[in-house]
């Protein structure tokens, strides 16, 4: 995309003016998405973005700026600007850059810019609209999605690093409103991969509009939850998302290195039970959350961040590592190229365990089943955390007995850590959207079931 003898020239120019470090991320970014509401095609939109980020590092400050041109004098001017106010003799040189052949883990049949029409996807999410509208008069709202990226980047930096890779992601949301009355509802549901259109194929269309719709009409008509410290078992897949929020952001250089982390200081110590096992996994085959390299031109890989309870691994980027000595994990994100990179998660989840979902629910007398984990809020620094559940049941003398609405868990994650005492075996991943201070990217999410001993429970009417 960009010319290496420009890229070279730009760098130099960067080191002349006494930067320590020079990089140029190239970005081109095709996006595609088609929407029905209640049945009717709602958006049709796509779009291409081009664009050059700038990063450079002068000790532990780091300058970046971006520009939508190729053209070498317009790349010197903005890295000119930057280096403005830290300007020095120059105290390194580039090495000669030569184009290194990434691993493409993940094989991809229909790029967006090559797939089949946009009838097709209609036709397709027809079905998962007729699904969930069907399942009851009450469904009041659907809306059905398909959304595609294709993004082509492209990194030179002044080590001489010079490496190229296209990512492909799709994702399939269904998202369902039901009302009775004055009182309504939701569900949700957004499975996503790296992938191409060929992704369709693994989803039932009907079946994800029943499940979206099941969520909705569940709540309606439900109790209240109670609430109090109660035990609460947390269902596989998207419940993943209380570790990574509460717990992954602790872990990650972005924090750690400003001392900003409750985790900063306690790597080889015990931070959870001992049941628990937690990686930040860039590996997995066409895996929403993967990556063939990261946005500093890192190859990926499988990071342990919790081994039998104990802090093994933090997520590290370039200047994450610069700043803590801890090695670089291939975890430096971004949204695009408005954003200088940052340690960021992958795939993110708590490991399988040896724990039955049915032995949780009969070892709770009176407690909580939350099936599935909707948003919530999190302090940043502290890992407190207030999530609403989506899809809540009332756990009476081991046994399910009804459905509950307006609960919420309300925990920090350092404690809700040692209180796992149990750890299923039906892991499940789920797609999801992680913001940060380097934007918004694919982030997976996971866990099979888990038994939380005591968690702080916030119910309503």
């Amino acid at each position: 995309m960009l010319n290496p003898a420009i890229a070279k020239s730009v760098i130099d120019h960067a080191l002349f003016l006494g930067a320590d470090f020079a990089e140029l991320f190239v970005e081109h970014h095709h996006s595609g998405t088609v929407e029905l509401l209640s049945g009717e095609v709602d958006k049709v939109n796509s779009g291409i973005d081009f664009g050059i980020g700038i990063r450079l590092f002068f000790g532990h400050k780091v300058l970046y700026g971006y520009t939508n041109s190729k053209e070498e004098e317009k790349l010197k001017q903005v890295t000119s600007l930057l280096c403005a106010k830290d300007k020095r003799d120059q105290i390194a040189n580039a090495g000669p850059i030569n184009l290194a052949q990434g691993n493409d883990r993940h094989p991809v049949e229909f790029h967006l810019s090559s797939d089949p029409s946009v009838e097709e996807k209609i036709a397709f999410l027809r079905k998962i609209d007729a699904s969930a509208r069907s399942e009851s008069s009450k469904i009041s709202q659907a809306i059905s999605v398909v959304g595609q990226r294709e993004q082509q980047v492209e990194i030179f930096n002044s080590t001489g690093l010079h490496i190229q890779d296209t990512r492909n992601y799709i994702r399939v949301v269904s998202s369902v409103v039901a009302a009775d009355g004055s009182e309504q509802s939701s569900g949700f549901e957004g499975p996503g991969a790296l992938r191409g259109w060929e992704f369709h194929k693994d989803i039932d269309p009907v079946a994800l509009g029943q499940r979206t719709a099941k969520q909705a009409l569940v709540k309606l008509g439900a109790d209240a939850c109670p609430s109090g410290e109660l035990p609460v078992v947390i269902g596989n897949g998207f419940g993943g998302v209380i570790f990574h929020e509460a717990c992954g952001h602790l872990l990650e250089t972005t924090a750690v290195a400003k001392g900003a982390s409750v985790f900063h200081d306690q790597m080889g110590e015990l931070i959870a039970n001992p049941v628990v096992n937690a990686v930040d996994n860039g590996l997995l085959p066409n895996a929403w959350g993967s990556i063939n390299i990261d946005d500093e031109g890192m190859e990926t890989q499988n990071t342990q961040l919790i081994k039998d309870g104990k802090l093994t691994g933090f997520l590290v980027d370039h200047m994450g590592s610069l700043k803590t000595g801890f090695e670089r994990t291939g975890s430096g994100r971004r949204q695009n190229y408005k954003f200088a990179p940052a340690s960021r998660m992958r795939n993110t989840y708590i490991e399988a365990g040896n724990s039955d979902l049915e032995d949780m629910i009969a070892s709770v007398d009176k407690g909580i089943f939350a099936a599935k984990m909707g948003g919530g809020s999190v302090q940043p620094g502290t890992g407190e955390f207030n999530f609403s559940v989506q899809e809540a049941y009332l756990i009476e003398d081991g046994q399910i007995t009804k459905p509950l609405k307006s609960a919420t868990l309300i925990s920090t994650g350092p404690k809700v850590l040692k209180e796992i005492s149990m750890v299923g075996k039906d892991l499940e991943l789920a797609a999801g959207m992680c913001g940060s201070v380097s934007g918004s990217v694919p982030t997976t999410v996971g866990q099979p079931a888990i038994k939380v001993d005591n968690i702080l429970v916030g119910g309503g009417r």
